[in-house]
């Protein structure tokens, strides 16, 4: 049974992870700009904020859902205005010659930056609330070890697919040249600012 919610924790780690969106984008773009360790720092952060959700909804605390939903607006707001800063920021940097080695200094940043702007989005909880439901793993809510299994998958199905997605990026750089770079540079600042912007939008 505990291996049957591991799996199915790790499906959908993987599933929420692969879904293209901002964080997958900011995740490319470092890795082609600061190579592959630096891109799966940053998706590391994704994956851990993937384990908080994975956390709330597994152990049924619902006090922190119902808090973080109602508060969205506020969350909303400094997730969008951050991502329009991020997309800005990335469209006008020019690309680096090779992918730099990154200083440890900048590992944290990487991570703390994605794990913040993945918390910015609550309701992602709800996501996990119903793919949970779905996928009969709700009930290991009642109990705690059942629970921490599938949040344990969550987090590496999330962080097996950013090794993933970084190491194929790395891989694939050596044949972009300086032109095709700030190319990727530009649409993905406009990308990323366009995610901001809806969310900013949709507040409305």
């Amino acid at each position: 049974m505990e291996l049957s919610f591991f799996l199915r924790g790790l499906l959908i780690g993987l599933s929420i992870a692969a879904a293209v969106g901002p964080m997958s984008i900011v995740c490319i773009q470092r890795t082609l700009d600061r190579g592959r360790l630096y891109g799966l720092v940053s998706g590391l952060g994704i994956a851990t904020a993937d384990g908080v959700y994975g956390s709330i909804a597994g152990f049924g605390l619902t006090a922190i859902s119902n808090f973080l939903v109602s508060h969205q607006v506020w969350i909303h707001l400094i997730g969008g205005l951050f991502l329009v800063y991020l997309g800005i920021k990335t469209l006008l940097s020019g690309p680096a010659e090779r992918a730099a080695s990154a200083s440890a200094s900048n590992f944290p940043g990487a991570y703390l930056s994605t794990l913040l702007l993945t918390l910015t989005n609550p309701l992602t909880i709800l996501s996990f609330l119903a793919i949970f439901a779905g996928s009969g793993v709700g009930a290991a809510s009642r109990s705690y070890l059942s629970a921490a299994i599938v949040v344990s998958g969550v987090f590496l199905g999330s962080s097996l697919w950013w090794f993933i997605l970084t190491g194929g990026i790395s891989l694939l750089r050596g044949r972009f040249t300086t032109r095709w770079l700030l190319w990727i540079n530009r649409v993905s600042g406009i990308l990323i600012a366009t995610f901001g912007i809806y969310a900013l939008i949709s507040l409305l």
